[in-house]
């Protein structure tokens, strides 16, 4: 438990954080993957590369110490944190690793003057702290995926049954488990988490579900990235070949509502839209499916979702494209995603509900675009691991 003192070290760290936060993550990450190998699968590298990751970290970090007082002010930072854990099996071993890396960092980015002892000792417990609430929460959802019809703890065998080309870079993969046994009911808009190995290292990803839950399979839809390890090991595999998953996990899902839906993707981010537009079609609830993509050529499930619209009158979908080519199946408009083009193919009633997924620049002029045309905020649901401030 912080005691009064250690809150207020915590406190006083804050403006350290803010000017140098992603230097202290970055030298964090640094320590930690090269002196322990065994947590490399659980970190994405191209992510580290980026600087995404130790991004994410560095506002998480913030966040933390801005109120280490009134945690329940963290909002869904906590939830969105526990799901990427547990689909990815961050176990409680793991956890001293990441806090003796972190508190080396914190000591020799800042220095022995600035993070004196009494220093490393108030992060210390706060870190403590922080690690028994995630832990906490993460056995609590361990505990009920394995106890649910169909569900497991931990690594359970796959194989690819059936390879679906959908565009130039996207590729189905339907997944049943080796046991024959049913598979865990998952919400729309959650993803699962997979290991594989690629020239004998051990690769784990999170990748949205973008079918609805059957109980007997599971499909994932993955762009192939370019120099991607895991996704074009992925796209390199045949039916038939073997794979370990992790059971259904996020925060980002469709939430029970009779309002008018909205449902808006850049590229791969339609994946987890499918899932949700899939539940939502059984409903009488209208819907208007808005993707935009580089060209036909990379749209993928264009012909499902036009086959969707034909058949229920309570679709509308919008395609805009970057560019188009002659000869080609023809979009809706040409060019960015504009205020004016979203205006108009918004429903004229903006008390909607309005889900949206793709790349963070897409993401963010979405974000601003609904709010400037009048949608609730507290309407509008996207996932993004970094902070939000990034989209405003």
């Amino acid at each position: 438990m912080l005691c009064a003192e250690q809150r207020a070290l915590i406190t006083a760290t804050v403006p350290l954080l803010e000017s140098g936060g992603e230097a202290l993550t970055t030298h964090f990450y640094e320590l930690m993957l090269a002196e322990h190998p065994e947590v490399r699968p659980l970190f994405n590298q191209a992510h580290q590369a980026s600087g995404d990751q130790p991004r994410a970290l560095a506002n998480g970090v913030l966040m933390y110490a801005k109120h280490i007082d009134r945690l329940d002010q963290l909002g869904g930072l906590v939830s969105q944190v526990i799901n990427k854990h547990v689909a990815l099996q961050v176990l409680p071993g793991h956890y001293p690793i990441v806090g003796s890396c972190l508190l080396r960092a914190i000591r020799e980015v800042l220095g022995e003057a600035i993070a004196t002892d009494e220093v490393i000792d108030a992060w210390a417990a706060a870190y403590g702290q922080l690690a028994d609430i995630l832990i906490g929460s993460e056995e609590k959802l361990y505990s009920a995926t394995a106890s649910a019809p169909g569900g497991w703890r931990g690594a359970r065998a796959f194989r690819i049954a059936r390879k679906v080309t959908e565009s130039a870079e996207i590729t189905s993969f339907y997944l049943v488990p080796e046991d024959g046994g049913e598979v865990v009911a998952h919400q729309p808009g959650q993803y699962i988490g997979l290991r594989i190995w690629v020239d004998g290292q051990e690769i784990r990803r999170n990748y949205s579900l973008s079918a609805a839950s059957n109980g007997r399979d599971y499909r994932i839809s993955v762009k192939r990235e370019p120099g991607g390890v895991a996704s074009n090991a992925l796209h390199n595999m045949e039916e038939g070949e073997r794979l370990e998953l992790f059971a259904p996990a996020g925060e980002f899902i469709l939430e029970p509502s009779d309002k008018p839906l909205v449902l808006i993707s850049g590229g791969v981010g339609i994946t987890p839209t499918l899932a949700m537009l899939e539940a939502a079609i059984a409903t009488e609830r209208q819907i208007h499916f808005i993707h935009c993509a580089r060209n036909a050529e990379a749209h993928a499930f264009r012909e499902t979702i036009d086959r969707l619209a034909e058949q229920h009158g309570q679709l509308k979908r919008f395609y805009c494209y970057d560019e188009h080519h002659q000869g080609h199946l023809q979009p809706d408009a040409v060019g960015l995603m504009t205020e004016d083009r979203l205006d108009a193919w918004l429903p004229a009633d903006r008390d909607l509900d309005a889900y949206f997924l793709g790349p963070k620049p897409f993401m963010a002029a979405i974000r601003r675009q609904l709010h400037a045309l009048g949608v609730p905020p507290e309407q509008t649901h996207y996932e993004f691991f970094g902070p939000a401030s990034a989209l405003n």
